[in-house]
């Protein structure tokens, strides 16, 4: 006997009802994918055939498949949190990213006229205790749909000897 008709044996008519009710409400890729494999293995397909099925690695549906028969549960092949580097900027909202551009620099004490991505994440890690890397601070802002132009200085009043240098009467 192998390994995977041992595997498929194990597998009920209930299992099989509960995992295609799983793989209809799978709202994320992943858990999609688990839940296929686990169905495949399920209906009496091998752990390989179903591993190329779902391109991944057969270790991989063996793995879930023992999850799934440990539990009886399709809850058990969903997506578990990974360790790595927490979100740091994530509670830096649209709304406060806005409202801080909205801001002059120079009334917050910086010496610029406009707003550049160093000093918005300069900004952002001093006021607003979210240090953001300006890589990621970019992306934001594109993703936000903010673009930044160099600014266009305009005189308010028209110079008085501008006129005469340029040969026009002093009238215009």
């Amino acid at each position: 006997m192998t390994r995977h008709a041992s595997s498929a044996n194990a597998f009920t008519w209930a299992d099989r009802r509960r995992l295609l009710r799983a793989l209809a409400a799978a709202g994320w890729a992943r858990e999609y994918r688990r839940v296929e494999a686990v169905l495949l293995v399920a209906e009496g397909r091998s752990l390989s055939e179903a591993a190329r099925r779902v391109h991944v690695a057969r270790t991989s549906v063996h793995r879930w498949v023992r999850q799934y028969l440990a539990t009886r549960d399709p809850a058990a092949l969903q997506d578990q949190p990974r360790a790595g580097r927490p979100r740091v900027a994530a509670h830096l909202t649209d709304h406060r990213l806005g409202a801080a551009l909205q801001r002059d620099p120079r009334r917050l004490g910086y010496r610029a006229t406009t707003w550049t991505v160093a000093l918005l994440a300069r900004y952002c890690a001093e006021r607003l205790a979210c240090p953001i890397s300006p890589r990621t601070l970019r992306r934001r802002l594109r993703a936000g749909g903010y673009r930044w132009k160099r600014p266009r200085y305009v005189y308010s009043q028209r110079a008085q000897h501008l006129a005469q240098k340029r040969g026009l009467s002093a009238v215009a």
